[in-house]
């Protein structure tokens, strides 16, 4: 059986959580919409091995309204008819934000032109925000082993999630 490390940090360290917390909803400021945002972090996700995030966004993802055939096709979405511009631009950024040391130019001019096309200041800032933010929870998540639907079972959790989670008709 899987089994964390430890806890995770922001259960451990005071006021990591609020904090974290208090990123999310400032990254959501930006005009980008929510679905976008959600995609940004399961992509990110799945570039980091994250499985308690892919878990997460995904669900988070199916219950905002997204169809199956998009989430799924997240890590193939260069390949995938699914996704607008202003996404596929998101999705390019991501990438480009998570993998800083792939390449000599982490981020190159054609990712951010692209994205600053379809996004303003305001937009780019929430975006990466919002990339940065994932990167931090994929890192601490996979560095203590942190375990699918386990995590989730912490009340401070799934707090964050409800009070993250769009309202459902």
């Amino acid at each position: 059986m899987l089994k964390a490390r430890m806890a995770s940090p922001v259960m451990i360290v005071n006021d990591a959580m609020r904090a974290m917390q208090a990123l999310a909803k400032a990254s959501e400021q930006g005009g980008v919409p929510h679905t976008t945002h959600l995609l940004v972090d399961l992509r990110a996700s799945q570039i980091n091995g994250c499985s308690v995030c892919v878990d997460m966004h995904s669900r988070e993802l199916k219950r905002a309204g997204e169809s199956d055939e998009r989430i799924f096709a997240v890590g193939a979405w260069r390949d995938a008819p699914f996704f607008t511009d202003a996404e596929r631009a998101a999705l390019d950024l991501t990438e480009a934000v998570t993998r800083l040391s792939d390449r000599p130019d982490p981020v190159p001019d054609a990712v951010w032109d692209e994205a600053a096309r379809h996004y303003d200041e305001g937009g780019l800032a929430s975006l990466l925000l919002t990339i940065s933010s994932i990167n931090v929870w994929n890192r601490l998540n996979v560095a203590t082993r942190q375990v699918a639907k386990e995590w989730m079972k912490s009340p401070e959790v799934r707090e964050m999630v409800e009070k993250h989670a769009p309202a459902t008709a």
